[in-house]
């Protein structure tokens, strides 16, 4: 993945940089070619082993052994070749990483001997012994932010599925609650009502009940996701001859706002439908400071005003929810609804919530580090207090780059960081010019590379030009310059770092809200398509034994036993709808079933299937189709006969439905999500779905799909 890779890229080019600074400084420090090549030995294995921190290829490698090693090197580079104590943090570093913090605090402890040994000066020895404090630290927090980025990169997947897990968990307990008891009752009253027709009535109840529940359960867990809403909007829209663009600019889910923004979104688009003149209608919606707005406009007149009974209970329920809804024309002359409401806080989030304030943590570290190296060589007399205050606001201006968000002014901020980090060079001399080691990490961080590369190099040219001002030989201009560009490399893989972190952690959070989406759109579809169904059919089979209880005993309780045995199917549905288990169907059983339910219902009814052995999958998604269809047949329409054909040609197999149903003069209704659910559901494996009236009160639904391209539910791409 881009983001580990990326990681360990920065931190390998820093601590590449690092080791650049002693190797270059080796010809100055030690005065003869044997000891200089030594330090560039000793240096480049230092580094080259340093990378078993770093590369998860060389994790084997990493241990008490490596990290002894690497410390017996540093102190050999110290002590034998005279290299600079900043080297020490080569062998601290990997110490803190193993965990071995005693060890790591003896080998800084050598380097503030060394350093008060090399230098009788109190200011140069402690500047030199704050080297490898600062240095230990820079490669500790750097591997570890590192690993941080691959351990979030890593953690996505498990934490899409635990987000999951936890829908399906609190899924299955609120339809369990409800539903699962009501199928409970169902079958006990049916078995009860074998002995006692007068238990049909609380069957009849309980039955009306629980299909309620399902249907609101459905509709809630649908609702709570506006897209899918604007989705049906563009396909009704598009039915009704209406020009449909749709643009979203939301996060999901959206909870509660989602359901009242798609409460509104149904309406307007309903009257805009239901008026009939207009040929173009945008949807857009936008989050912005905690506010989610909705916007429906069209081109008609606008007779389609807040007087309409649907969206002025709409926009009581959204005004009761402390949102605004307006209608009215807009300032392009379109007729608009508009709605807006507060954000649902969304509950789901990703681990490790500190390491981007670890990040900051340690860079505001390094940069006051850096700032008291700095002001050790800057006298009282000279104006420290001056110094002080000026490396404060320093400090300031380069950690605010590391906020979320860039500062308000960021050019002027920007200009003001450049003049205070070069000017004061004029009366603080050396001890100012490690100051531009920031502002070249500041180029890095706010300006696009293109840019700020080309800058650093003149920060880095700058400071040798003014570092030979001051009458520093050979070595101090080489060291000053270098550390130019490795400052400027520690704050840039520090900020950038830490900027992945953050973009992990979002990047995941919104993964997982979408797979949370998802899985509740699926438990939609389930308790639309297949639960909805199954109680649908109960019902009709309870208020059927009820009418022949009487009349035809042995007729209703055949039926009361089917009612049984379709309420043991609705569990194993209700299982499959918490995401208990997957619903798997045969389309030959639930075609007696749609026979017996529409016969019992007054239709005479077809049944012609010539499809052959279906897959598993093909023949779920089917049933699924044909449920819907029965169930439409019942509900929506006054059909008196029915066919239900499959064929099987070439590979190609089409389930149909026509019904005689369909009142030609009634007024269009939008549809309801059956035939949108059954359109992702076929859309899903490769197939197809058409659903419309022929002009003559006849009603056609028709399914397509290739069994042999479906494999375990989803298409075979090979």
């Amino acid at each position: 993945m881009l983001g580990p890779r990326l990681a360990r890229l920065i931190v390998t080019v820093v601590l590449a940089a690092f080791a650049c600074v002693y190797v270059l400084a080796a010809p100055f420090r030690t005065g003869d070619a044997p000891r200089a090549v030594g330090t560039v030995v000793v240096t480049v294995l230092l580094f080259v082993s340093l990378l078993a921190w770093v590369l998860p290829g060389a994790a084997r490698f990493r241990g008490v052994a490596l990290a002894t090693a690497q410390a017996l090197l540093a102190c050999l580079d110290v002590l034998v070749f005279g290299t600079s104590v900043g080297i020490l943090a080569f062998a601290a570093g990997p110490l803190l990483l193993a965990s071995y913090a005693l060890p790591a605090a003896a080998v800084l402890a050598g380097g503030v001997v060394v350093a008060v040994l090399r230098f009788p000066d109190a200011a140069a020895a402690t500047d030199a012994a704050i080297t490898p404090v600062l240095g230990a630290l820079v490669v500790y927090g750097l591997v570890r932010l590192a690993d941080r980025v691959a351990d979030l990169a890593a953690a996505r997947p498990a934490l899409t599925m635990a987000a999951v897990a936890q829908e399906r968990l609190r899924i299955a307990t609120e339809l369990n609650t409800g539903i699962g008891r009501g199928l409970d009752a169902i079958t006990a009253g049916s078995r009860r009502a074998l002995d006692d027709p007068a238990e049909l009535d609380e069957v009849l109840r309980v039955a009306r009940r629980s299909l309620a529940d399902a249907r609101a359960a459905a509709a809630d867990f649908r609702s709570r996701s506006l897209a899918p809403e604007a989705t049906a909007a563009r396909a009704l829209l598009a039915a009704a001859g209406i020009e449909a663009e749709v643009r979203t600019d939301h996060e999901e889910p959206l909870g509660s706002a989602g359901a009242l923004l798609a409460t509104v979104l149904r309406e307007a688009v309903t009257a805009v439908v239901r008026q009939g003149t207009a040929t173009r209608c945008a949807i857009e919606t936008a989050e912005r400071d905690g506010q989610v707005r909705l916007r429906v406009s069209n081109d008609g007149p606008p007779t389609a005003a807040r007087g309409e009974e649907g969206l002025a209970a709409a926009a009581e329920r959204v005004e009761a929810a402390g949102g605004t809804l307006t209608t009215g024309l807009g300032a392009d002359g379109r007729f608009t609804v508009e709605a807006t409401i507060a954000a649902t806080p969304r509950p789901v989030s990703v681990p490790d919530p500190t390491a981007y304030g670890l990040s900051v943590t340690l860079l505001a570290v390094v940069v006051a580090g850096f700032c008291v190296k700095g002001l050790l060589h800057v006298p009282w007399d000279a104006g420290l207090p001056v110094a002080v205050l000026g490396m404060a606001l320093l400090a300031v201006l380069q950690l605010r780059w590391t906020a979320d968000a860039p500062p308000r002014h960021p050019y002027a901020v920007l200009a003001g960081q450049t003049l205070l980090s070069l000017v004061p060079v004029l009366w603080f001399g050396t001890a100012w010019l490690g100051a531009a080691g920031f502002l070249a990490g500041t180029f890095l961080v706010a300006l696009p590379i293109r840019v700020g590369a080309p800058l650093v190099a003149a920060a880095m040219a700058a400071t040798g030009a003014m570092t030979a001002a001051l009458s520093q030989g050979p070595a101090r201009i080489v060291n000053y310059t270098v550390s130019v560009l490795v400052t400027g490399l520690v704050v840039y893989g520090l900020v950038r770092l830490a900027r992945l972190v953050r973009d992990l952690r979002a990047a995941g959070a919104e993964l997982a809200r979408a797979a949370t989406v998802q899985e509740r759109l699926r438990a939609a579809r389930d308790l639309h398509d297949l639960l909805g169904h199954s109680l649908a059919a109960m019902l009709l089979k309870c208020e059927l034994a009820r009418r022949l209880a009487g009349a035809d005993p042995a007729r209703a309780e055949a039926e009361l036993t089917e009612v049984v045995a379709m309420a043991e199917r609705a569990r194993a549905d209700l299982r499959a709808a918490s995401g208990a288990g997957e619903p798997e169907l045969s389309l030959e059983i639930e075609a007696e079933s749609a026979r017996s339910v529409l016969t019992a219902a007054g239709v005479e009814t077809r049944v012609d299937l010539g499809h052959g052995p279906l897959p598993a999958p093909s023949a779920t998604v089917l049933s699924a189709v044909l449920r819907e269809a029965v169930t439409n047949v019942l509900r929506h329409s006054a059909a008196r006969h029915c066919a239900i054909v499959t064929t099987n040609e070439a590979g190609l197999v089409t389930l149909t439905v026509d019904n005689d149903g369909l009142d030609p003069r009634a007024r269009r209704e939008p549809p309801g999500s059956g035939i949108g659910n059954l359109t992702t559901r076929l859309a899903a494996v490769g197939g197809s779905l058409t659903a419309r009236a022929d002009g003559d009160g006849g009603f056609r639904l028709q399914a397509r799909l290739r069994p042999d391209t479906v494999v375990d539910g989803v298409p075979n791409a090979g």
